[in-house]
């Protein structure tokens, strides 16, 4: 009997010292409720878009990215369209032409910026959409005009000519100062000098501009269309970035998000990301990355 006992508190030691502590993952609703992944899929399911908010290195995350496209696909099919802020508009052309066949994956990664975990993170997203004659969107701006407003301000893109300045959101595009992300990031720039914080929050904005307005505005969109967006989680967390443009042109639209967090605990959210998306993906800060 006493043999008996002592296996069975190691059993139940064993179980709650490793059952609970090398958990992989944790997914929550924004009220920090835990809830199981085919969740997540039922209510992507029932929205027109969804923006997934990665952290880019995280495999978890990649991992889920991959198993919700194919889940949307089993019940969209080919109206699924995939979007990413990884790919920059320049670069849709190439990138169309890789989906639809017409070249091999050698030419895109010799003709295309891909980004250093293209192959692990991406590929296999990129891959089933040519597989699945599913369209893919690049909706960022190129990087180096991003760039060009942070360093000169917004005038500096006046002077750019036509071709380039369809490849992002119309220069006239609103900024809200008040939305707590900008916030953050203006005093995250202060110390690199007078008016630099705001000349961040203008590069970031019109990253999150242009994604939302090639959402919305690419030729491959129809009134069937469910948009599965792939993006940084800063930039739709909150329901702010991307969404909030979103929001000024097509208030009605159905959207659900999705973010990543880490922490050193899974097993309860942390207060700081409670409303933070729809459904939030927990990682252990412990997690290996992909780069």
């Amino acid at each position: 009997m006493l043999k008996l006992i002592s296996v069975l508190l190691f059993s139940l030691s064993f179980h709650i010292i490793f059952g609970q502590g090398i958990a992989a993952y944790q997914i929550y609703n924004s009220k920090g409720k835990k809830v199981k992944f085919e969740k997540v899929c039922s209510a992507a399911n029932e929205n027109e878009l969804v923006l997934f908010g990665e952290f880019h290195n995280n495999p978890i995350a990649h991992w889920l990215q991959f198993e919700l496209t194919k889940q949307m696909f089993a019940k969209f099919g080919t109206h699924l369209q995939l979007g990413f802020e990884m790919f920059e508009q320049d670069q849709q052309e190439i990138l169309a032409d890789f989906i639809s066949g017409n070249i091999p994956v050698e030419k895109l990664k010799d003709t295309t910026r891909l980004w250093p975990n293209y192959s692990t993170d991406y590929a296999p997203l990129t891959e089933f959409a040519r597989t699945n004659k599913l369209q893919c969107v690049a909706t960022n701006i190129e990087r180096k005009y991003a760039s060009l407003l942070f360093k000169k301000g917004r005038a500096a893109l006046d002077t750019l000519d036509q071709k380039v300045k369809s490849q992002m959101a119309p220069l006239t595009f609103a900024l809200d100062t008040t939305l707590s992300q900008y916030q953050n990031m203006k005093h995250m720039g202060a110390h690199m000098g007078p008016g630099m914080g705001w000349r961040m929050v203008e590069a970031q904005a019109i990253k999150d501009a242009t994604m939302a307005y090639f959402i919305l505005h690419n030729p491959w969109r129809t009134p069937q269309t469910i948009h599965l967006h792939f993006n940084g989680a800063y930039h739709s967390d909150f329901y702010q970035g991307i969404m909030w443009y979103i929001r000024q042109e097509e208030p009605n639209m159905k959207i659900l998000t999705i973010s990543t967090v880490t922490q050193d605990d899974v097993h309860k959210l942390e207060k700081e990301h409670l409303g933070r998306a729809d459904y939030i993906i927990c990682v252990p800060n412990s997690m290996t990355t992909t780069h």
